[in-house]
């Protein structure tokens, strides 16, 4: 399989080096820090809209979005419109994954990640090093889980959802669309849409707006 990496930031080497450990070959990096496109050992480099231009030239590739921040990684899904099955799914063969779960069109499960039974993990999302998902959870789309983030049984994240490293969320626990948890908390409590919650308990701050854009360091 012949997959295009969009982006080719930090989170990018971890993308590269799940799929060649996969098996799988690299077939082009896009970032616009490439105005054109250029050819280097055989791997493609160009700007992001050349991604339709790719297509053309080879309709058997696949995509997967290698972008940390969520809402960018919606904004370049959004932006290409390509149908679902243009996008892999990648899971490291060190992660232990359910059979009786579900994983979306380009959602990455990193080294050591644990998703049990009967959990729906949504498209283009992160499962970071070492975290766990536990039995029936339901993660929406473009979340983000960074390494050793727990979530026990049956918590149910919304859209764009950043949960931070070492973060723990106890059972049948609600955290709302763009939220985010912050590295080390520990959710006890629901959590509504856009919010940014710390500490533990985790507890909502008072000065976050619109998702906790200023908070986000915490849980990358």
């Amino acid at each position: 399989m012949k997959i295009v990496v969009v982006g080719h930031g930090g989170h990018s080497k971890v993308i590269s080096d799940l799929i060649l450990q996969s098996g799988y070959e690299i077939y082009a990096y896009l970032d616009d820090k490439y105005r054109e496109p250029i050819d280097k050992r055989n791997i493609i480099y160009g700007p992001i809209k050349w991604a339709n231009k790719l297509i053309e030239d080879n309709s058997d590739i696949k995509f997967i979005i290698a972008i940390g921040n969520n809402k960018v990684r919606k904004e370049v899904v959004q932006r290409y419109q390509l149908d679902e099955d243009y996008y892999v799914t990648l899971i490291h063969q060190s992660a232990i994954v359910s059979p009786t779960s579900c994983i979306g069109a380009g959602t990455v499960v990193m080294p050591n990640a644990v998703i049990n039974a009967d959990s729906k993990i949504g498209q283009h999302t992160i499962i970071n090093s070492g975290s766990i998902v536990e039995h029936d959870c339901q993660i929406g789309d473009f979340t983000h889980l960074s390494p050793r983030a727990v979530l026990t049984g049956a918590v149910q994240v919304n859209e764009g959802v950043s949960i931070g490293a070492g973060a723990t969320v106890i059972p049948n626990i609600k955290i709302g669309e763009w939220a985010i948890v912050g590295a080390g908390a520990t959710v006890i409590h629901h959590l509504p849409s856009k919010c940014t919650a710390v500490g533990v308990p985790a507890k909502i701050k008072s000065d976050s707006k619109d998702g906790g854009e200023e908070f986000v360091k915490y849980c990358i």
